[in-house]
């Protein structure tokens, strides 16, 4: 057996698990982990930021583009809380997200005797936002943690894992047996997917007059087996954050959020795949007339907001190509449902044209994005509305935050984004607010020769905030007017390509300029008060 630190043996672990990509930043207590990746320079590559929530966000996205792991490592106390609010993200994303965080000297743990980046009880943080969290006592562990980081990543519901390495055990050298990596993939085991309930699912779906199918993060790889379902039941299929590109919103089946609680009225079965459908369970109401399908691989999603009439345990990936051909053999006969689908379609096109500021902006973003462009929302009026209209082709090319709403997550993790799909075109929105969370990144953008654009609107203001202010609270506005930069002069001193537009035109031929180049490009947009998409947050409910 080899002879390495504890440093080495992470670092040969990675990249025996296929690992070619780490964002981080260096510290003391991670020394020799960063002496071990100079090493091994040439099989992994080390995208280090200005920031720890930098390198968890510009992680996150790395793991949402690719549907994979994405790793982030920072040093313990301070470093490691500037990351949790991009390891909560991830959390609530259901992203594959590895953080490999330092620790102070294993004899020194618990102590409280004030050593540089001590906190109590680090490893109740770490494990209060991942789904799985260990310590590592010594070099010759570490292959076998690192293995199980992989396998609780790639097994059960996705979401992130940590593994804490003390400073003295990342020093430490003793021999370290390798073993050999067959394969971490997750495998399908159709076998394991209860066969009665399936044929149960499939007999109500068969026969529903109006079937309508909510798909969300846990369906992200089975866009093909959607498509077939709904076309053969001739049902609409829903997404509003995490499951947009399932269905190409194209297609006359492919609903946006708000305008299936129309035909939430008088659907009579319900097919969530991977989505516990927050919104209409919580809002739109349920009666005994609707009968509701679940596939989810954590049982512990099924009851979260309604009892379901069928609950399956499982990977879609294992279940849907087996309710698909079961549904098949038990199917009415239908007619298409295209004239229905487009008149409610056109129907929310007219409820939405108040929007027409950011529908024209979002209108540029998706012809120049062209078919497999990835578009990043953010906390903006733009985004917002970008959920509930925005058109998208393909699975993973619409990334949000999801219901955590962390401000200022999108440019830092569109910047991953770039780095896991560098041949795509990535673009990224802001507001004014949000993107200052992290400006520092334009340094790690250029650096590293991140072609991300990103698109500022830019209102001097927490805009979304002071609406409600001015709405809600009788025009109480404080502390939401924002002193900012010349944004075009701060982006060019940090050497990326920036420029400031007027109008529509102007905006598309700067995305142009901003695809053909490998350096960063920050288009800033001075925008007034924008129209707000309150109305359709909490639409009224229609059952029950």
């Amino acid at each position: 057996m080899p002879k390495l630190t504890g440093g080495q043996a992470v670092v040969q672990s990675l990249i025996d698990h296929g690992v070619d990509t780490i964002f981080g930043l260096p510290g003391v207590q991670n020394d020799w982990l960063y002496n071990a990746l100079y090493d091994q320079r040439d099989k992994i590559r080390v995208i280090h930021t200005r920031h720890e929530q930098g390198a968890g966000y510009m992680a996150l996205g790395y793991a949402m583009a690719r549907g994979d792991v994405g790793i982030y490592n920072v040093v313990p106390g301070p470093g490691f809380l500037n990351s949790t609010a991009a390891l909560a993200t991830a959390y609530g994303l259901n992203a594959q997200l590895l953080c490999l965080v330092g620790q102070i000297p294993s004899s020194k743990i618990g102590k409280g005797e004030g050593v540089l980046h001590e906190i109590p009880d680090q490893m109740g943080i770490l494990r209060s936002l991942t789904k799985w969290a260990e310590s590592v006592d010594r070099p010759a562990d570490l292959p076998a943690k690192v293995a199980e980081a992989f396998r609780q990543l790639r097994t059960g519901r996705p979401r992130p894992v940590g593994l804490e390495v003390p400073m003295d055990v990342l020093a430490r050298a003793e021999e370290v047996e390798l073993p050999t990596i067959v394969s971490d993939t997750a495998t399908s085991d159709a076998t394991s997917v209860d066969e009665a309930l399936l044929e149960e699912a499939a007999k109500l779906l068969g026969q529903a007059q109006n079937p309508m199918i909510f798909v969300g993060s846990g369906a992200q790889d089975v866009g093909p087996e959607v498509t077939a379902l709904a076309e053969l039941l001739q049902a609409p299929v829903v997404a509003y954050r995490t499951g947009h590109g399932l269905l190409d919103s194209r297609h006359y089946l492919s609903l946006h959020m708000p305008p299936a609680h129309e035909f939430w009225k008088k659907t009579d079965v319900v097919l969530a795949i991977g989505s516990n459908m927050r919104i209409p369970l919580q809002g739109w109401g349920v009666d005994d007339a609707m009968k509701i399908i679940r596939i989810d691989v954590d049982p512990n999603s099924h009851t979260l907001f309604h009892q379901p009439d069928i609950a399956i345990s499982a990977r879609a990936e294992d279940a849907l190509p087996q309710l698909l051909s079961r549904t098949t053999g038990h199917n009415r006969t239908r007619k298409s449902r295209k004239d229905e689908l487009m008149a409610i379609k056109a129907g929310w096109a007219e409820r939405t044209a108040y929007l027409e500021e950011q529908i024209g902006y979002l209108k540029v973003i998706r012809e120049e994005l062209g078919e497999e462009g990835i578009f990043v929302d953010e906390l903006t009026q733009v985004g917002f509305v970008s959920r509930i209209v925005y058109p998208t082709y393909k699975p993973r090319t619409f990334i949000s935050t999801g219901y955590q709403g962390t401000l200022g997550y999108g440019f830092p993790t569109a910047l991953g984004v770039k780095v896991a799909k560098p041949d795509l075109p990535v673009l990224a929105i802001a507001g004014d607010g949000g993107f200052m969370f992290a400006v520092q990144e334009l340094a790690t953008a250029v650096q590293h020769r991140i072609g991300l654009v990103t698109l500022l609107f830019n209102n001097n203001q927490y805009g979304n905030v002071q609406m409600m202010q001015k709405k809600f609270y009788d025009g109480r506005v404080i502390a939401t007017d924002l002193h900012n930069p010349d944004f075009v002069k701060m982006a060019e001193s940090y050497g990326a390509q920036a420029f400031r537009t007027q109008t529509l035109d102007e905006l598309r031929h700067a995305i142009r300029k901003g695809f053909a180049s490998d350096l960063p490009t920050l288009i800033d947009i001075p925008v007034g008060d924008l129209p707000s998409v309150e109305r359709f947050r909490k639409l009224g409910r229609v059952r029950g």
